[in-house]
């Protein structure tokens, strides 16, 4: 299914929006990316092949609902990526929640009064799903975060109530569009950006001697050329409908630093203190007060518990296959070290004799 006209893909900057336009440009797609500065600030985005011919940048305030209608105008498909993702934040109304919430009604507004729109992807997280593990379930797609607020887990928060506002608006305005949420875990592998996204960044951590010791954590992992694939499937698929969980793998925090330290990055400061056992636990949730608010929080309520997401459903429906875990860490770690993200190691940038 080629449309011709545009698809808008809104935050076509970021981590996981740029790598779906220069999907949907590969598929011979008309792509409307909506950006916060000038198009120029962006040439990652202007030298991607096909961007000549059928990319078009304009600019849009995720504040400013009014400011999409240009951008939707014609287009039959809109994927909403644009929000914001930061940990530890001043004021989280402000910076977190506002943005998203106000962001992604506004779209959905905008949306809702542009005729041609027949269905609108929104990407949302797992954050929306939950904020902590529990070693006895296994999360899906009718899983709702409950548990969140301004003071606890803000981010997850700020995910939470604009995925339900999205819902909430398609159901109370019977809109001739319909929606559907990608809701991925931890999205690494490599950018087309400058930038360094929140999960790669969590890795150069690892890798940079911030962690004190190994801690009896795991996450959900997912490449984001497969998490940008999601989208496109949910975009061409007819049947698609509802949330979806993307995820492709679990990773604990002992196995990511052994796969770091086989792969050939030994000689980066990685953690060696085992802290996964009773002792290190409780050791880690008492230190934990002493971290930043965000970060000690996040601390208490994942250390000792582990996280399973049941991903079938995206599998099924959409038939989509996910890039093995390691292999997308590892694309992400040669691509922060490419960057200047992560300093090359030794045995790289010394001197030939």
């Amino acid at each position: 299914m080629i449309t011709d006209k545009p698809v808008c893909v809104t935050g076509a900057s970021g981590f996981i929006a740029s790598h779906i336009v220069a999907q949907l440009l590969h598929g011979g797609y008309r792509v409307r990316g909506t950006v916060r500065k000038s198009p120029d600030y962006y040439p990652y985005l202007q030298q991607l092949p096909g961007a000549n011919e059928r990319l078009e940048l304009v600019k849009a305030d995720l504040l400013s609902k009014e400011s999409f209608l240009p951008a939707f105008r014609e287009c039959e498909y809109i994927i909403h990526t644009a929000s914001p993702y930061v940990i530890n934040v001043k004021n989280p109304a402000k910076d977190l929640v506002e943005p998203s919430l106000q962001g992604t009604l506004g779209v959905m507004e905008a949306a809702a009064k542009t005729a041609t729109i027949r269905r609108v992807i929104l990407t949302s997280s797992v954050a929306a799903v939950t904020d902590e593990p529990d070693s006895t379930k296994v999360f899906t797609e009718r899983d709702w975060n409950t548990l969140s607020s301004l003071d606890r887990h803000p981010y997850h928060y700020s995910k939470t109530l604009a995925e339900r506002a999205a819902w909430e608006f398609v159901d109370r305005e019977k809109t001739a569009f319909d929606l559907i949420s990608i809701n991925p875990s931890m999205v690494t592998g490599p950018s087309l950006g400058p930038d360094i996204n929140t999960t790669n960044a969590m890795i150069r951590d690892i890798m940079s001697g911030v962690y004190p010791g190994i801690m009896d954590l795991n996450w959900g992992f997912v490449d984001v050329r497969d998490t940008a694939r999601a989208h496109i499937l949910a975009m061409e698929t007819s049947g698609a409908a509802g949330r979806y969980l993307c995820s492709a793998g679990l990773m604990e925090m002992r196995k990511l630093v052994e796969l770091l330290s086989l792969a050939g990055y030994g000689d980066y400061p990685l953690p060696n203190k085992d802290l996964t056992g009773r002792f290190g636990t409780a050791l880690m949730t008492a230190l934990s007060f002493t971290q930043p608010r965000d970060t000690g929080t996040y601390i208490r309520t994942h250390i000792g518990r582990s996280i399973r997401y049941g991903c079938s459903k995206i599998k099924q429906e959409l038939g989509i296959s996910f890039m093995p875990v390691m292999e997308s860490i590892l694309e992400a770690v040669e691509d922060m070290i490419r960057k200047g993200h992560l300093v090359p190691p030794p045995s790289r940038s010394a001197s030939p004799h």
